[in-house]
């Protein structure tokens, strides 16, 4: 289905990614593929360390992230603003 759509975060394929913070906050990454991408490619592997930059993986063709932050987190961007990966700065922890 449409990656827009709230069902496709639990229907379509997925790849959750946990970031563990020196602090031992935790932030989750959600990549979603959508009714046409259908693929998604994770870079990043289990117990590997990740830098700011890094690229943790991509999905084909594009479709959907979702970015569970701490509750405290000063989230920067707006409802419905585009966002560019390596280049929007979205919360700051």
């Amino acid at each position: 289905m449409a990656a827009y759509l709230p069902k496709s975060s639990v229907e379509n394929e997925r790849s959750n990614i946990i970031i563990e913070l020196s602090s031992g906050e935790q932030i989750l990454v959600r990549q979603i593929a959508g009714a046409i991408a259908q693929r998604i490619v994770t870079y990043i592997k289990t117990g590997q360390e990740c830098r700011i930059n890094q690229q943790l993986g991509f999905i084909k063709f594009g479709s959907r992230v979702d970015l569970f932050l701490p509750l405290h987190a000063k989230v920067d961007v707006k409802m419905g603003a585009c966002v560019k990966g390596n280049q929007t700065v979205i919360a700051q922890l």
